[in-house]
């Protein structure tokens, strides 16, 4: 197919302004935090109330860092694997990881809940509707927890501090931030990606008079209500909400609902395309066969990579975007430029039907261009949302467009943007996860290996592994890798976590059997981390090519991806690439790249 000379120039015209609006963006402050121990009070955990405890000092078979869906899934597949003693150590009050910790207003998932939700079947359990709220999926973590017995030895509100190898005894030593000293077999990091908050250095934000608090640390105490309920003391308050992804599309409705004024400070808008979400249809589900889920999970993530499908199961706004990007699996097919030109032409016509969409929704011509995004659908993560965009039409809600600054300066009474000070009674900071600063930074604990060695000096120029779980020097030791950390990325990341998690259980019950210590060989990591450091690093579903050219945000750290460590990057392929890989290599049943040792 020949590009026509209108689609020639539609492509040069979305160029152009996609790169005025990406430069007008660049600013290298903008990666700057805040210092999260210095600022404790924002971190608390408002929603469960410590519980005195005296240190434990015993032993376990297996510890896993963190109660989220990685470390979950993973104690779930060590207990179906045959271990007796597993904790998780939680520094959250109850488990869920992300789902805990976000109780905001309209919480919920965009990613179909079955789907999303793991092991339904093997739980019995059918999600209310297609796009499940925040309060079902914490359900849902607590119901995995009882039915794995995983409550039994686990620790909440604890830090693990350390992690130290004790080679006489082949035990890794836990530090905790509550005194606790004991002792694992095995220990697996399940820190997750959602779970440091990323808190921006603005300037004079510790001089707000206000209330102050992060979406994932609601404080209903101060606005009312709940995650479903209205928030019943924001009717004489002026709100105001940093940030326009995600989180920020999801908190607008309900407060645009409560407040008496809401104004939403933007820096870069987010895609915001129809959830319509449903409850769902127990017909349809009835009719459902075994290993329905993970047919349907597998289906959406080949969907969802831009691999070659013959059926969409799922059949959602994420699955239509990805359905109608050429592939390259055409008799004489076009050349790269070419199908790299029809993708791009693609994503123009996809991104024209959403800003299409603003236009039809929102009646100020001024607010709707505002709420515009310009730039390609893969740049930031799209969103879902039936209500954020008709909150504008509200009289009580503003959009402060910041033309790509973002919020500069904090006063005591409230924020400045453009000269212009706009008082506040609150101030909500929908500013997302950090997941650019170095490894051990953001997990809060060090961990350290044969002869003293520590994690974070090792990977002080970027991630050294084997697959991503397992790293030379700390044997008996495992990692759900986060993006950029030699696994996978994909949309749906209970996918990537469970099939993880399988695949440390398998090695830890293979270990148990053969009655073995296992580390990694210097060898084979080298050999790994180079496959990764010179494929195609893919950071996003394959679109690392153009991730340079993209709006600056997470996902191409600001603007500047080859200032990335080449080693913080993940497998060169898709997930489903890699998936088959790890399946592959354990079929072959060498534990090739492994050394081990009697215990």
């Amino acid at each position: 197919m020949t590009q026509t000379s209108a689609e020639r120039t539609d492509l040069d015209r979305a160029r152009a302004r996609y790169r005025a609006e990406r430069d007008k963006r660049l600013d290298p402050s903008r990666s700057e935090v805040l210092d999260l121990a210095r600022h404790g009070e924002l971190v608390e955990d408002p929603f469960t109330a410590v519980v005195p405890r005296e240190p434990l000092h015993d032993s376990v078979d297996a510890v896993v860092v963190g109660g989220g869906f990685g470390g979950l899934l993973t104690a779930a597949h060590l207990r179906k694997a045959g271990l007796d003693r597993i904790r998780i150590v939680e520094k959250g009050g109850d488990v869920g990881g992300v789902w805990y910790w976000n109780r905001y207003p309209g919480v919920m998932c965009d990613v179909e809940s079955y789907i999303y939700l793991p092991l339904l079947e093997e739980l019995d359990y059918m999600p209310r509707h297609r796009y499940s709220y925040g309060a079902e999926i914490h359900t849902h973590t607590q119901r995995l927890a009882r039915h794995f017995g995983l409550y039994d030895h686990a620790l909440f509100h604890t830090s693990v501090t350390g992690l130290d190898w004790e080679e006489p005894s082949a035990r890794w030593t836990v530090r905790t931030d509550r005194g606790d000293g004991f002792r694992a077999r095995y220990a697996v990091v399940a820190h997750g990606s959602f779970t440091s908050l990323k808190l921006p250095a603005i300037e004079g934000i510790d001089d707000f008079e206000g209330k102050l608090f992060h979406t994932s640390r609601w404080d209903y105490d101060y606005t009312g209500g709940d995650a479903s309920s209205p928030m019943t003391r924001l009717g004489d308050k002026t709100v105001g909400v940093v940030g326009t992804g995600a989180s920020a599309v999801q908190i607008v409705a309900p407060l645009a609902a409560a407040a008496r004024e809401l104004l939403v400070f933007q820096r870069t808008p987010s895609t915001v395309a129809v959830r319509d979400n449903r409850e769902t249809d127990q017909d349809w589900f009835r009719t459902l066969e075994p290993g329905w889920q993970q047919r349907r999970r597998e289906n959406f993530t080949r969907v969802t990579n831009g691999e070659k499908v013959t059926e969409d199961l799922v059949g959602d706004g994420w699955t239509v975007f990805y359905h109608a990007v050429p592939d390259s699996d055409e008799h004489g097919g076009p050349t790269p430029e070419q199908l790299a030109e029809r993708r791009e032409l693609a994503d123009l016509r996809h991104m024209e039907t959403i800003r299409a969409r603003i236009d039809t929704t929102v009646r100020d011509p001024g607010t709707a261009e505002a709420l515009k995004p310009y730039y390609r659908y893969q740049c930031k993560r799209p969103c879902y949302h039936d209500e954020y965009l008709p909150a504008f039409n509200r009289p009580n809600v503003r959009l402060v467009d910041t033309q790509g600054q973002g919020v500069r300066r904090i006063t005591p009474r409230g924020v400045v943007v453009g000269g212009v000070e706009y008082p506040l009674d609150c101030l909500v900071l929908a500013t997302g996860f950090d997941q650019d600063s170095a490894y051990t930074d953001r997990v809060g604990l060090d961990v350290t290996g044969r002869g003293g060695s520590t994690l974070s000096g090792k990977w002080k120029d970027g991630p050294e592994t084997l697959h991503g779980v397992m790293s030379s020097g700390f044997p008996n030791f495992f990692l759900l890798p986060p993006n950029y950390t030699q696994g996978t990325a994909a949309i749906n990341f209970s996918h990537i976590l469970e099939e993880t998690a399988r695949h440390i259980s398998f090695l830890i019950a293979e270990f148990e059997r053969q009655g073995v210590i296992a580390d990694v060989t210097r060898q084979a990591e080298e050999a790994y981390v180079e496959q990764v450091v010179d494929g195609s690093g893919l950071v996003l579903l394959g679109s690392g090519g153009f991730l340079k050219d993209c709006t600056p945000g997470r996902w191409n750290n600001e603007g500047r991806p080859e200032d990335r460590p080449r080693k913080n990057a993940n497998y060169p392929g898709t997930s489903t690439a890699y998936f088959e890989m790890l399946a592959e290599w354990r079929q072959r049943g060498e534990f090739t790249g492994l050394s081990f040792t009697r215990t």
